[in-house]
């Protein structure tokens, strides 16, 4: 089996796009210059996994879309984790699309659709 990089790519930046909004929220309430500079930080690092993503041969739109329902899906879950903020059903029917979104992109794009 081989491991196909270019989702390995927009899979890892994906779960980064969390690290600088939670950044940006800690700055926001303690106006630390350290929470400043990962936010900073990581609204480059993440970014990168998807260029190196279009690198290895997916395409813009479908990198796009993965990386950012995985970081859309990755920060509603730090949110609950870190914030105790209440997920409603009806937010995990749009978080629920979101994943089917991201599998049909991801398949699509293999069988060349």
């Amino acid at each position: 089996m081989e491991l196909d990089f270019a989702l390995l790519w927009v899979v890892i930046g994906g779960f980064l796009e969390p690290v600088w909004v939670i950044g940006l929220k800690k700055y926001n309430d303690t106006r630390s210059l350290l929470w400043g500079a990962v936010a900073v930080a990581f609204m480059f690092i993440s970014p990168m996994f998807i260029a190196f993503s279009m690198e290895d041969g997916m395409s813009v739109g479908v990198a796009y879309s993965i990386w950012t329902g995985i970081g859309s899906i990755s920060t509603i879950i730090a949110g609950m984790l870190l914030y105790k903020e209440r997920l409603e059903r009806v937010k995990v029917v749009f978080v629920t699309l979101i994943i089917i979104g991201i599998v049909g992109l991801e398949l699509s794009s293999e069988l060349g659709i």
